[in-house]
Formats: structure tokens, C-alpha cells, sequence
């Protein structure tokens, strides 16, 4: 315990508030210098300097100006807010998403002696109100409350009185429904905010783009507020993401990992996922932990302490596990399935390395992981009948107070039982309420006893056709969500350096190659130089082909037409049917590159979209078009500074099969085809009651399958391993594949 700074909070206010005015002044910056702030922060943290930027964070949080700080993980964001909370009067208030991380925060300053409390459901009622006692005493000197407590009014109005130095945002990225990690009850701060009488207010995350950093201020609207962003970059890690082309390569993938590197977490998508691996990894004697949110508290909160103290050194998780995990000797992150976006991933991946020492992030990477992806996408994203028929099942549920005891299942099946199929899943019911409860529709209500919610109507019962939001609120919401899903597949699919590459997506344009990712590390990574010659030549060539045949004449602009194969075989030349029939054999730029072959082509289009210079659009089928910065490259207005295959044996090889032969497999052109094909010819192996996979497709026939991509059962023939009676009996559901896989990925 210690006294707090006497007069410190008027001394500092009256330097920048003019009483008269009640206006802040900014003409007279913080004397960081000061030796009660150098006296605290060695007094009370231990430490004898800042990182950078903590320097000038905390001399604007405690100047009392709003403050928003981006630093990465490990960067010491706590100390931001800490320091300020000691030497200012009254008590900061630190909202904090995860309980384990208040008690973490909490733990850590009782034992430097700094006063600190928290408030939130694990506790019994005794202990919240004695918390409560304490902060309005003066005793406390920082209090870590969780955002659900401001969900009721009385709880703001209950801090009336009480002298609040700060209102701390942690892990503020879950304010911004553009974030990856959106939580409902983070959108009630900025009323909250209101009712304390506007206090100096500081936001703090690791990731956030510009996008969502804009959100964050909006959302908490900040008066000119500070902004640092201290840099994203963490030297000592390297990103690194592998091709797996099932199951069983994830699981040797993620043993070589744990042998080599000792400590760390793999990460899983799913509940299912997580047991799984942890399964497998007790049948072979590998000690660890498992943590989801199907767990109990008790179970959870065990886990966790065995592997922060080091009692466990390998933890196997979904993504509730990690928010503020505070070992330091971390030395490898495991995303063993897809995360859903890039920020999510760098996020996951930061918890490694904190000590400053090396440590290894990898992604394995199947594509069919996507469809889980898709399968939460769709949960969070419920459209607009589907919202009305979970408003309509409580409204038929509610008594005559307008409270209904349903649950979120319940309410599920009731929206799928009046639409006559099952279209709802239990996910997309508890998105509808979230959105419900959002927009002033409905409440949600503990229930008086035992456990589960009430869901109560705010005024009476509306006809569905009165739910309404504001206009393409859902739209824009799904459509971001799905960008963020194909930011992650553009930078798995990406040849540049990894480190860089994130940066570029966090807005740091002055990135530099790691030299330490897989890419940098087999020398597929090298800065980008402007292109000449040749290079540049059929940059302009591959842009004027898909200029061309995006171009409608009738209304006189560019919009996407066919997807990215077409294209490549019109620029090839090609006589495939279906290039004769859409008439691109008639276009100007028709086998303009048939020279360089489809390899190199197809390559030169990845390169395409990694430099911007081409899209894919975002309708029904994945469409390749130009951007307005292709449009300028082509024109000869910019020289792209990027980098593009070698004409002569660079990028991807695809060899046709000649009559009666096969083409050399060797590595699938598209992993992710392949490993659908694997898992279909397993299924149906299983169905056929498990013949020897000889008798079906073995794998280096499904590799040429998914190398060529056959367009009938005449051309698969081709194929040594596939006659007549296969092609008649086995082959049919395979070609359905491969133009599945063609349509979703703007091949066809």
C-alpha cells in the first residue's frame, strides 16, 4: 500500500483545463522528466526506463488527454495505464474482457503492492460489493471490471461520487464490430462513459487496421484523441505457413514442432478439433492441456494455470485461450486448423516469444479448412428473415409481461419449425439475438434462479416486418466478414515474405523482408524492384487481357466477366469449347502470351492480384476483373514495383498428358483440390466397405486429377489409373469436385 501523490491530479488538470472555458489545452506538454513519475515507475513496476513508446503513451494518458495506443503483443501495454492509475487521485477503472486476465492484472499488482480489485460474475456478491466499498473509500487505486457489468444502468449510476482518474479500454479491438473479436457488451462504454462524466479515456489493443482504429474513436468518441501505433513488427518471430494435404500431415507436422521447439500452444477452430488433437497427442504420451469453451470454469481456469506456471509446457486450444497469457518462454504458436482472419492470426501467433527470444509461428494450411471458416461466417452473419423468425419464436413464447424462457436452441428450432426446413442453426439464433438486443428490440435478463437467461421484448410485440436495421448494415457486415477470410487464403497463398506482408496489411508501408520466414528462408523472398523490359511487357499484356474481356460495351466500363482460368486459356490461346463459346478467341488479346504457357500465366495472375493490379470479385462466382491501379499500370501511367514468375521454368509446371500416358504428379498445382479429392475418395472407400485404396484412385492418380483438372470423363482417361469402367463407375463424383472447386475459386 502507499499514499497516493498529494494534489497530483490538480496539478496536472489545471495545466491543461481552463476553468473559465472548461476547454483542454494542449499548448503545455507533460515534463516526463518529472521525478514522481521516474520515482513510481521504479518504485512501484521496477523498472528503471520505458519502451518505446510507453514514453510518451503514458505522458499523454496521465496529461488527461483521450489516448489510443496500438502496440504488439508483449509491447507492455499494461504499464500505460498502471503507471498513470499510481500516480494520478482516484481509481482507474480498466474494463478487461477475460476473468482470468483480471486476476492475472490483479495478482501482479498486489505483489508490487499497488491497490487493485476486480468485478465481475465468477465472484460471490459479498465480494463485488466489498470491491465496490473500496473503490468509493479511496482504497483502490485501479479496479478491472468486465464489460457485462454495464449493461445495467444501476451499475454506472452506483460509481456516482466516485473519483475516476481513467476509463481504460483493454484488448479495445473488441469494441469495433469490424474487428475480429466483436463483443456485444463493448458498444455500451461509450454511454457508459457519459454517465461517469467523461473521464480521460485510453484504448488499447495489438492489432487493429486502420479501419478498425477509426472505429475504436468512433465508437468511444474520443475527443482528439492521441493516437501511437508503435510498429507491428516482431523481430524475434518467425510466420511460416505449410501445405498439409490432410489430417494425418497436420498431426506429424505438429509433433515435429512440439519435439523441436519444447513449449507452446496449437491452436484449433473447433471444440471437436481441439479434443481430437488432444486425443491423439495423449495416445502418444506427449504431456499437455486442453482449454475450450465447452469446459467448465474450473476446468478452464486449471488448464491455464498449469501451463502459465510451467507445470505443462504444450497447450491445445481454441481461440478463448490466450487473452493475456503471460509466459514468457513461449517458443512456438501452432495454428494446427484455418483462423478467420489475418488479425486473428497475428494476434494468436504474438503470444509467442515474449521473452524476446526466437520462437516459430506456423500455419498448417489445407484449404478445405475454409468451409469451417464459412460455417462461422454464415453463424455470425443472420439475414434479415432469418432475424425476424427468432424475434417472431420469442414473441410467441413470451408471456404477459413481455418475458419469454426460451432457449437459444429453442429458439432455433421454433424459426426452423414455421419456415418448414432447417435453415437456422443454434450460432446464427444467437447472432440474431445479439443483433435484436443491439437494436433495442429485446433485452436480455438473467434468470432469477438456476441457470439461463430470460429474453424480454422492449415494448410490445412488433409484426416481423417492423425488424428492421439500418440500410446494408447486415450486408456490409457479411461482406467484410467474408474479406477477411480471403485476405487470410491471399496471404497463405502469398510469396512474399510473411512479416512483410501482415505489416503491409496493418497499413506499415515501409516493411522489409524478416529473413527469417519460410519464404525468406528457401529465398522466394526478395524486395520488389519497378519492372522493365520484358517483365513489364507482359504485365501490360496479362492487364489488357483482362481489361478486354471485362469490358461491355453497352455500358461502356470494366466489370468482371469469367473467372481467372478462362482467362489465362484466352491469353494462351486456347481452343477449349468453353473459350470459343463465351467468343474470347475473338478478343484482340487472344494468345498474346501463348509464348510463355499456362504455367506461367496463371502465375503471373497470382502476381496480379498480390500487387492489387487485379481482383477478384466478390459476387456468386469469383470473378477476375482490373483495379483502377491496373487500369494505370496498363495505360503506362505507373511502373509497378513487384515481383513476377521466370518465363523459362519459373513459376508453376502443369504438364498435359499425352494419349494413353499421365503426367508427372510430383506437387499438386492446387493443395487444397487434392486434399477435397482425398477426402472424397476416403468417403467413398468407407462406403464401398473399405477396399484397398489400389481398387479406387490411389494418391498419384487423385494428384493428376487435380493437376489437370479434366473437363469430361474422355480426357481424365488420359490418365493412367483411370479405364473405361472407373471412368463410368468411380469417376462421375470426382469431375463434380473439380468443377465445384473451379467455380469457387473463379477457374472455371
Amino acid at each position: 500500500m502507499f499514499p497516493p501523490p498529494p494534489g497530483r491530479q490538480g496539478r496536472i488538470f489545471g495545466k491543461f483545463f481552463s476553468k473559465e472555458s472548461g476547454k483542454r489545452r494542449l499548448s503545455d506538454p507533460f515534463d516526463m522528466s518529472r521525478p514522481d513519475i521516474a520515482k513510481a515507475l521504479a518504485a512501484h513496476f521496477g523498472h528503471t526506463s520505458f519502451r518505446k513508446p510507453q514514453r510518451e503513451v503514458v505522458e499523454s494518458v496521465v496529461s488527461g488527454r483521450d489516448t489510443l495506443a496500438i502496440m504488439p503483443t508483449g509491447g507492455g501495454k499494461s504499464l500505460c495505464y498502471q503507471l498513470p492509475a499510481v500516480v494520478s487521485d482516484g481509481v482507474a477503472l480498466v474494463v478487461s474482457p477475460l476473468i482470468a486476465l483480471m486476476k492475472d492484472q490483479v495478482d501482479a499488482l498486489s505483489k508490487k503492492g499497488i491497490p487493485a480489485a476486480m468485478i465481475n460474475s465468477s465472484q460471490s456478491w459479498a465480494e463485488q460489493k466489498g470491491a465496490m466499498d473500496a473503490m468509493r473509500s479511496g482504497a483502490l487505486k485501479l479496479v478491472y471490471i468486465a464489460p457485462e457489468r454495464f449493461r445495467a444502468q444501476s451499475f454506472t449510476r452506483s460509481l456516482a461520487g466516485v473519483k475516476i482518474s481513467l476509463f481504460a479500454v483493454d484488448e479495445a479491438h473488441c469494441i469495433s464490430q469490424w474487428g475480429h473479436d466483436f463483443r456485444p457488451d463493448y458498444m455500451r462504454l461509450r454511454e457508459a462513459l457519459e454517465t461517469l462524466g467523461r473521464p480521460p479515456c485510453a484504448a488499447f489493443t495489438a492489432t487493429a487496421t486502420p479501419e478498425v482504429k477509426g472505429d475504436i474513436i468512433s465508437q468511444l468518441d474520443m475527443r482528439s484523441p492521441a493516437v501511437f501505433v508503435s510498429g507491428f513488427a516482431r523481430p524475434n518471430l518467425s510466420f511460416n505457413v505449410t501445405q498439409v494435404s490432410g489430417r494425418a500431415e497436420k498431426d506429424a507436422k505438429t509433433r515435429e514442432l512440439i519435439a523441436k521447439f519444447k513449449t507452446g500452444i496449437i491452436y484449433c477452430s473447433t471444440r471437436k478439433s481441439a479434443e481430437d488433437v488432444s486425443k491423439g497427442l495423449a495416445l502418444d504420451s506427449i504431456p499437455h492441456v486442453l482449454y475450450h469453451g465447452g469446459m467448465t470454469p474450473a476446468q478452464r481456469d486449471e488448464a491455464q494455470d498449469e501451463f502459465v506456471s510451467g507445470r505443462a509446457d504444450v497447450a491445445v486450444a481454441t481461440n478463448a485461450f490466450g487473452m493475456g497469457i503471460d509466459r514468457p518462454d513461449i517458443r512456438f504458436v501452432c495454428h494446427h486448423d484455418l483462423p478467420g482472419s489475418v488479425e486473428a492470426f497475428y494476434q494468436e501467433a504474438g503470444r509467442a516469444g515474449r521473452d524476446g527470444g526466437p520462437a516459430r509461428c506456423e500455419m498448417l494450411f489445407s484449404y478445405a479448412d475454409k468451409r469451417v471458416q464459412d460455417f462461422f461466417i454464415e453463424g455470425a452473419n443472420p439475414r434479415i428473415a432469418e432475424i425476424r423468425a427468432v424475434y417472431s419464436a420469442i414473441c410467441a413464447a413470451a408471456g404477459s409481461d413481455g418475458t419469454a424462457s426460451i432457449s437459444i436452441d429453442d429458439m432455433a428450432d421454433a424459426a426452423n419449425a414455421a419456415a418448414g426446413r432447417k435453415a437456422l442453426s443454434s450460432m446464427s439464433a444467437a447472432s440474431a439475438v445479439s443483433l435484436l438486443k443491439k437494436h433495442g428490440f429485446i433485452e436480455r435478463l438473467d434468470a432469477p434462479s438456476g441457470p439461463g437467461r430470460l429474453t424480454r421484448l422492449i415494448g410490445p410485440a412488433l409484426p416481423p416486418s417492423h425488424i428492421v436495421f439500418p440500410p446494408g448494415m447486415l450486408e456490409e457486415k457479411r461482406r467484410r466478414d467474408e474479406q477477411k477470410l480471403k485476405d487470410l487464403l491471399r496471404f497463405a497463398y502469398s510469396r512474399g515474405c510473411r512479416q512483410e506482408w501482415i505489416l503491409g496489411y496493418f497499413g506499415e508501408a515501409d516493411a522489409s523482408p524478416c529473413g527469417r520466414c519460410d519464404r525468406c528462408a528457401s529465398g522466394r523472398a526478395e524486395p520488389a524492384a519497378p519492372l522493365s523490359g520484358e517483365a513489364l511487357e507482359d504485365v501490360r499484356k496479362a492487364l489488357s487481357g483482362i481489361a478486354r474481356m471485362s469490358f461491355k460495351t453497352g455500358r461502356r466500363e470494366w466489370a468482371p466477366r469469367f473467372g481467372r482460368d478462362r482467362i489465362a486459356k484466352s491469353l494462351c490461346g486456347s481452343r477449349d469449347a468453353r473459350i470459343l463459346e463465351a467468343g474470347l478467341d475473338r478478343v484482340s488479346t487472344y494468345g498474346i502470351l501463348k509464348e510463355r504457357g499456362k504455367a506461367y500465366v496463371g502465375s503471373l495472375i497470382d502476381a496480379l492480384l498480390d500487387a492489387g493490379l487485379a481482383e477478384i470479385s466478390d459476387g456468386e462466382y469469383p470473378l477476375l476483373g482490373i483495379t483502377p491501379k491496373g487500369v494505370e499500370v496498363m495505360l503506362g501511367g505507373l511502373v509497378p514495383s513487384m515481383d513476377i514468375p521466370k518465363p523459362a521454368g519459373g513459376g508453376r509446371v502443369r504438364a498435359r498428358p499425352a494419349a494413353g500416358g499421365s503426367a508427372d504428379a510430383g506437387e499438386p498445382e492446387y493443395p487444397e483440390l487434392y486434399s477435397r479429392l482425398v477426402e472424397l475418395r476416403n468417403a467413398v472407400r468407407r462406403a464401398r466397405g473399405n477396399p484397398p485404396i489400389y481398387a479406387l484412385f490411389p494418391n498419384q492418380v487423385l494428384k493428376n486429377l487435380a493437376n489437370l483438372r479434366p473437363a469430361d470423363a474422355e480426357e481424365a482417361m488420359k490418365i493412367k489409373g483411370i479405364g473405361p469402367q472407373k471412368a463410368q463407375t468411380l469417376l462421375p463424383p470426382f469431375l463434380d469436385e473439380i468443377r465445384k472447386f473451379e467455380r469457387e475459386n473463379g477457374l472455371a
